[in-house]
């Protein structure tokens, strides 16, 4: 017998790592894997581009953006607003030439009808004239109502040949909202609603290099304290430095002033800003995926 219970063959139950690992090895059964370091967002990153801000701006809402890629995501939606705008006008003003003249076709689709029950009529008197008089046959060609005789069967609609389906109505566009919303979070935004964000260098701003591969680029102009993923940081409205949270509730929340210009704050002027994750469930929400795999039932 192995020492370790994952390992254990001589038990008689079928234990849930073994279902687990014979599941992923079957190639059955949903999958779940939690997100490396790799594949969360840092902190200080943009949530378009994903790479660290150069000019970075943050929403009411605390989601970190770099300017030059949330102003050409706004520019775009309101390009694609204009543009369905304008499809919306044009079918208003085909909705309202066909209205001049649905009286005159309500006209011509009243005498249509007339004519087709008055032949409607014809066709039955000539059926039941036909059944009553001797040496009537039952296959008599043009007086027939089937729809399988006198070239009849040509016409019928079909779901196979392209030009015999059954029309469909043409789709109305609806009234297209004038809203920009935010691609994070979903509530409206408006350029003038970003706030300008200024992070301290945790490093010399001499120094040469891209701040990709450093691990520790801010820090907290107030305490000194390195900016991380599991570092939870505030964004001061009046001037956008970025302070943790826990100089914010223990400095600025006691006298409400900025500690580095002395202007008086408000709540609203102290934004919490949105990590990207930490790999702890306490952090994000969302730090696992799934894939889903065909089950076998017995």
């Amino acid at each position: 017998m192995t020492r370790h219970s994952k390992n254990c063959t001589a038990s008689s139950v079928y234990s849930y790592n073994e279902k687990k690992k014979d599941a992923k090895a079957s190639g059955y059964g949903s999958l779940k894997l939690r997100y490396g370091k790799d594949g969360v967002k840092d902190f200080d990153c943009c949530s378009l581009s994903l790479h660290p801000c150069r000019n970075p701006v943050v929403t009411p809402d605390g989601h970190l953006f770099d300017k030059e890629a949330i102003l050409e995501y706004i520019i775009s939606k309101k390009n694609e607003i204009r543009r369905k705008i304008k499809e919306y006008e044009k079918q208003c003003k085909k909705e309202q030439y066909s209205s001049n003249s649905q009286s005159e076709l309500e006209e011509i689709g009243e005498a249509e009808n007339r004519s087709r029950v008055e032949k409607f009529l014809q066709t039955e008197m000539a059926v039941s004239s036909a059944s009553q008089g001797p040496g009537t046959s039952s296959g008599s060609g043009g007086s027939s109502v089937s729809n399988m005789v006198a070239g009849r069967d040509k016409k019928l609609p079909s779901f196979w040949i392209p030009s015999l389906t059954p029309g469909n109505k043409e789709s109305k566009l609806q009234k297209p909202e004038k809203t920009i919303y935010c691609p994070i979070s979903g509530k409206p935004l408006r350029a003038k609603d970003l706030i300008d964000v200024k992070f301290t260098l945790a490093v010399d701003p001499d120094e040469k290099g891209s701040l990709d591969g450093k691990r520790e680029r801010y820090k907290c102009p107030v305490t000194g304290d390195i900016l991380r993923n599991n570092v939870p940081c505030v964004v001061l409205r009046p001037t956008g430095d970025v302070v943790t949270k826990e100089c914010a509730e223990t400095l600025i929340k006691k006298d409400m002033i900025h500690p580095l210009t002395g202007v008086k704050l408000n709540d609203k002027d102290i934004i919490p800003l949105q990590r990207g994750g930490t790999g702890f469930a306490s952090a994000n929400d969302q730090l696992m995926s799934k894939k889903a795999r065909p089950v076998l039932q017995v």
